[in-house]
């Protein structure tokens, strides 16, 4: 059997019971065809880069299959149907991942807005002159000159 990673977004105004309920509804499927599925993670409501059917935010939902490709094929066909899907998404992967993906780890190492140098603490410009001493070589232009 082939290996697959899903992800699947679900509208925002249904609730997060109603998600699982829908990921036991496609796992199901899955096992009804003789496929097994391996980690489901809730990646919780997100929002949307762009509008999907009228939805800014979604439920993002990833399911690690084992499966044949006719269980996968129907579970889409399904997933097709239901007003409920937004979008999905199916990948044939060498090896399932057991540790958590890269959205549930938290990353801590961005600077937050806090943890930023302020603007005095800027580094050295290096040998570029400064720009304040510039101005008085360049003649001066009065604003209405264009209108003369």
């Amino acid at each position: 059997m082939a290996l697959y990673e899903h992800v699947f977004l679900a509208r925002q105004d249904i609730s997060s019971q109603q998600v699982d309920a829908l990921v036991d509804q496609y796992k199901g499927v899955i096992e009804a065809q003789g496929g097994k599925v391996g980690k489901v993670e809730n990646w919780g409501l997100k929002t949307l880069t762009y509008r999907i059917k009228k939805n800014r935010k979604a439920y993002y939902t990833l399911i690690n299959i084992d499966a044949p490709a006719a269980a996968v094929q129907e579970m889409e066909r399904q997933m097709r149907f239901n007003e409920d899907i937004l979008r999905y998404m199916t990948v044939s992967v060498e090896a399932l991942e057991e540790t958590p993906s890269v959205m549930m780890q938290k990353r801590d190492d961005r600077p937050r807005r806090g943890d930023r140098p302020e603007r005095g603490d800027r580094p050295d410009r290096g040998d570029r002159p400064r720009r304040d001493r510039d101005d008085e070589d360049r003649p001066r232009r009065s604003r209405n000159a264009d209108s003369e």
